[in-house]
């Protein structure tokens, strides 16, 4: 079966989590909001599942996924649910909640990503909240982002899979899907912030490592490589304000 991923078609944003997973397996699915109204497919298609009526239990927000009768929102939720179903997860109970768990802290990063160019408000414009947003990103460039990234750090120390290897995992000796998504992470503040996105890794060699093993995938690289990576950009979470990165 074809999975649906639903997501605004012009950003990467939280879609690209699950977009990642998907393309790393080699799973057939379908961008739905990039494709052809005249095929069922467009924002027409994505907005009834959000503001119709016939959906018992209607998502909050793209994010969603769904699969025969199953919508699943949530970034962190369609990656627990597609995990197993991709061979993106370890089949213990303990791994796969450890996965869920490190996946969820890169959600509290993803929303601190951007809340630090949209403090006050998403319904603001960025120049509305710029003096705020100078002061948030400051802390987030000396005491946010290192904290975060010395945390995965430490996972990948302490994974004892990991020895002798050339490109760590955040949980066992396979792919995950939080390795997926931290490299989407390192990528993304490598465009939003890339002088205080180099010194941090510096202090996370082993995170950078990960990163440039997850790039090396085969089916990943073919990806990054293609038409259906959407360049980042100043309408997603990950945005370039050169003032923002002192």
């Amino acid at each position: 079966m074809t999975y649906e991923l639903h997501y605004w078609p012009t950003i990467q944003g939280r879609g690209e989590f699950a977009r990642l997973a998907l393309e790393a397996a080699g799973a057939p699915y379908v961008d739905v909001a990039r494709g052809p109204e005249s095929h069922g497919q467009g924002i027409r298609a994505m907005e009834r599942y959000l503001d119709g009526g016939s959906v018992p239990r209607p998502p909050f927000a793209c994010p969603f996924l769904v699969d025969g009768k199953r919508v699943v929102g949530q970034s962190a939720a369609i990656l627990l649910y597609l995990g197993p179903r991709l061979g993106l997860v370890g089949r213990s109970e303990a791994d796969r909640m450890w996965t869920h768990q490190v996946q969820l802290t890169i959600a509290d990063v993803v929303t601190e990503v951007h809340d630090m160019h949209h403090p006050i408000g998403s319904s603001l414009y960025y120049e509305d909240q710029k003096e705020e947003a100078l002061r948030r990103a400051g802390d987030f460039r000396k005491n946010r982002l290192p904290k975060f990234l010395a945390w995965f750090e430490t996972l990948l120390e302490r994974n004892p899979r990991n020895a002798g290897r050339e490109v760590p995992r955040l949980v066992g000796a396979r792919l995950s899907y939080a390795d997926l998504s931290l490299f989407q992470l390192v990528e993304g503040m490598h465009y939003a912030l890339p002088k205080a996105a180099r010194k941090a890794l510096k202090k996370a060699p082993l995170v950078a490592a990960l990163h440039a093993g997850v790039s090396r995938h085969r089916r990943v690289s073919a990806y990054l490589a293609s038409e259906r990576r959407l360049p980042f950009n100043e309408e997603g979470i990950f945005r370039r304000y050169p003032e923002l990165d002192r």
